[in-house]
């Protein structure tokens, strides 16, 4: 099993060049367009005044007539414009996915339209916000989900949530995040229970009791190497992205840094496990806008493709996520790719060249080949990279 180069390009983003027929909005728009400046062109040609004096008195019943027509041409464009932008609307909302709930359908929950519904504030317009009423949040792609939000929300007022953390997992899966709150009492889940068996929750004799102490291979990096590193300021608080079992915020702990672990929980309590470890659980999916502000963080570790499948590394939403990635990394900050699963040439074309825009430092970078499930060899990368100071 040998190593392979991966080589980073010194290419340019080309972005491909939208044309005027590059989709149907835009062909609607053309149309409206044309037609509007056809009809104006048809109305305002009748308009010309007459240079004969002794037309007078015709040209004025003539001018009446042409005003009346004008009006009733831009009557007509203006109906066509607003035809137009309603059709418009319609189409966005069906590229984009974009719809809203309708809380008069019969089959929504109670509780789901007392969460979605606005109230008004009780002493009117806020003066600091300037808003009028509080508005819930829900993520805009539960309206695709509708059966499996309706039966997340049905439960009783006040009593025990049922045992459906297996739906509000599919639902975030599904894009549906942030999930709406609920009325209802929190279940206790057992941690002893036989899903928690996995090579992850086994901190005795599984590698998690020496993961990031002792490698298995050259792509393991140690943290105390990757601390002696520093980062300019040193490393205080940091961020991992689809932690797992929070093993690397529990190795961080022992070194005084205080590590924030995004997780989900596939199959199992994860948050619970992680909490359970004196840790902070962050449930949230990668494809979540991360909920920090700016440069805040010293270093951020990411294993695993960030902790989501490989058909999600499509080259638009590793940019979205990687950019994500950037802007909450400070300045000199660190960036921890650990064991990044590159399937194909063109995630690690895309990836490394992502890398190359941020302009990073590389402390470290390795490239190596572990055997998966099917017997195949798999491309990994991982690296340390440092943010540079932008101005």
């Amino acid at each position: 099993m040998g190593s392979v180069s991966l080589k980073i390009g010194d290419e340019t983003a080309r972005f491909k060049k939208p044309t005027i027929c590059s989709s149907p909005t835009n062909i609607l728009m053309l149309f409206s367009v044309i037609t509007t400046n056809l009809f104006a062109l048809y109305a305002f040609k009748y308009a010309q005044k007459p240079h004969n004096h002794h037309l007078l008195p015709h040209h004025h019943h003539h001018t009446h007539k042409t005003i009346s027509l004008i009006s009733e041409q831009v009557f007509f464009i203006l109906k066509e414009i607003d035809s137009s932008q309603k059709k418009l609307s319609q189409i966005e909302t069906h590229l984009l996915g974009f719809e809203s709930i309708d809380l008069s359908t019969p089959t929504i929950p109670k509780e789901l339209k007392s969460f979605l519904n606005r109230h008004q504030l009780p002493l009117g317009k806020d003066s600091k916000t300037g808003i009028t009423e509080m508005v819930s949040s829900v993520g805009h792609s539960c309206v695709k989900s509708i059966d499996l939000l309706s039966e997340f929300m049905n439960y009783n007022i006040n009593g025990v949530c049922p045992d459906d953390w297996n739906l509000s997992q599919k639902l975030i899966l599904r894009g549906c995040e942030p999930l709406p709150r609920r009325r209802c009492l929190s279940r206790i889940h057992s941690l002893n229970s036989k899903k928690l068996n996995g090579h992850c929750f086994d901190l005795v004799k599984g590698y998690e009791s020496r993961r990031f102490l002792k490698p298995r291979g050259k792509n393991d990096f140690l943290i105390d190497e990757v601390l002696a590193l520093g980062g300019n300021g040193g490393i205080r608080i940091g961020f991992d992205i689809g932690g797992g079992c929070g093993t690397f915020a529990a190795r961080m702990a022992e070194k005084n840094v205080t590590i924030v672990t995004t997780t989900s929980n596939m199959d199992a309590h994860s948050s619970e496990f992680i909490a359970a470890r004196g840790l902070f659980p962050l449930y949230l999916s990668s494809d979540h806008r991360f909920p920090f502000y700016e440069n805040v963080f010293d270093i951020v570790h990411a294993g695993d493709g960030f902790g989501i499948g490989d058909d999600a590394l499509e080259k638009s939403k590793l940019e979205f996520l990687m950019f994500d990635v950037d802007r909450i990394l400070r300045p000199g900050g660190l960036l921890w790719l650990d064991n990044f699963l590159c399937s194909n040439e063109e995630n690690r074309r895309n990836l490394t060249h992502l890398i190359d825009v941020f302009g990073y430092k590389k402390h470290k970078w390795v490239v190596g080949e572990k055997v998966n499930g099917s017997g195949k060899f798999d491309v990994y990368l991982s690296a340390i990279l440092q943010k540079p100071i932008r101005a």
